[in-house]
């Protein structure tokens, strides 16, 4: 049997699309473990056999086929082995669009209908299989927020919910829940991701604390949009549209957690939902492993967000306070993070976008000042830590009164 190599995935898929390719892989059919090390290649798989190229060190891997073995994306018994067919290995990827492989004369093989789907803008599970690993929800989702224009296959989403109803979807491991959820969030519109693990359920079992802020009313007059869901989901795509980072669009995402612990008889109004959000906030990124840059900045935009939007009625004293609680003279460029998730949160409603966040301006502007103070010189002058601090406090204080 004569080795054959095929590019496969999403570099063909992107080249199609007219995308710039990031990564190439490689399928390699016909080949034995020991043959691809004999040419040179090196050997990197853990669970199946994949080889790094010896000069480009791109991914080379078998041609394998899985069974499924137990719950859960590792309950997988691999087979790899020169019979292994090129079919065969594409029938076990997820979506027909990524089941797409292009031989080395460029001729493409589609068994699946892979490009049919491309061109009907459709993400279409390739076959039953694809129910055996839960991990398959959140890359749907994921490529739903990446790829604007397509929509989930109902008998895909139909197979998505039944994974979630027969509970596949329990089996997530956190790391691989944070890997798809980090990037779907640094996707074109992160909205799109949550609005399908809605539509299958499984936004439920995953982000709980997310799921149930939909239905939940706001005031009309801050919030025109009313829903608090549809509001989160609109400062998250904001966050995006500003390119910004990932602690900042996670940030985003949990601002208003706090809306959901609200008791119904005081709907619309949501009176303390910034301090009742800093342990839902802190209980999801405990859950899903989220990194300590996230979550910590996701506590701090939950808890003292409602601050910000009152900064423009706040005398210099307490926006002073303010700085210091949210840490700003510590810690400057997660300040700047801060009052980007604020401003995310500001023009995350209908007619919003392009006012200008007074209110956040007013902050920056108080910080500058108050940055300025030589905090060094003053704890010369004193002695001990509370005196210090309160000198400092006050010359800040002092400085910001006379700017504003």
């Amino acid at each position: 049997m004569s080795i054959k190599t095929y590019t496969v995935g999403g570099a063909v898929r992107d080249e199609l699309l007219g995308l710039p390719v990031q990564d190439r892989d490689f399928v390699v059919v016909g080949a034995t473990p020991e043959e691809m090390v004999r040419q040179g290649y090196q050997p990197v798989g853990k669970d199946f056999p994949v080889f790094l190229h010896p000069q480009t060190h791109e991914e080379y891997a078998l041609a394998r086929t899985e069974r499924k073995a137990a719950r859960g994306y590792k309950g997988f018994q691999v087979y790899a082995a020169p019979e292994v067919t090129l079919e065969q290995d594409l029938a076990r990827r997820d979506l027909t669009i990524n089941a797409i492989a292009k031989d080395e004369t460029g001729a493409l093989i589609d068994p699946y209908g892979g490009q049919r789907d491309l061109a009907a803008r459709v993400l279409r599970h390739v076959s039953p299989a694809f129910s055996e690993d839960p991990v398959r929800i959140l890359r749907v989702a994921r490529f739903a927020a990446r790829f604007t224009e397509f929509t989930v296959a109902e008998e895909t989403l139909a197979l998505m919910r039944e994974m979630v109803h027969s509970g596949e979807a329990d089996a997530l491991v956190p790391e691989r829940v944070w890997q798809e959820i980090s990037r779907g969030l640094m996707e074109a519109k992160p909205s799109r991701l949550f609005d399908v693990l809605r539509a299958c359920g499984a936004l439920a079992k995953i982000m709980p604390e997310v799921d149930c802020l939909f239905g939940v009313p706001q005031n009309p007059k801050s919030h025109p949009e009313i829903d608090t869901g549809v509001h989160v989901m609109l400062v998250l795509d904001m966050a995006a549209a500003k390119r910004f980072a990932l602690p900042v669009r996670y940030a985003a995402l949990c601002h208003d957690l706090g809306k959901g612990a609200t008791p119904q008889a005081q709907w619309p109004n949501h009176n303390g939902h910034e301090a009742h959000g800093v342990a839902l906030a802190q209980a999801l990124s405990r859950r899903i492993k989220a990194p300590s840059d996230c979550a910590e900045l996701a506590v701090l935009v939950a808890r003292w967000h409602g601050e910000v939007h009152n900064a423009d009625q706040l005398p210099a004293e307490a926006l002073v306070k303010l700085l210091q609680q949210v840490d700003a003279f510590r810690q400057p460029p997660r300040f700047v993070q801060f009052l980007q998730a604020c401003a995310a949160d500001y023009w995350g409603r209908p007619g919003y976008p392009g006012k200008r966040f007074v209110a956040a301006e007013r902050l920056a502007h108080a910080y500058q000042i108050a940055a300025q103070v030589d905090a060094g010189a003053i704890a010369q002058q004193h002695q001990g830590g509370e005196a210090i601090k309160q000198a400092v406090f006050a010359a800040r204080c002092d400085a910001v009164l006379k700017a504003l």
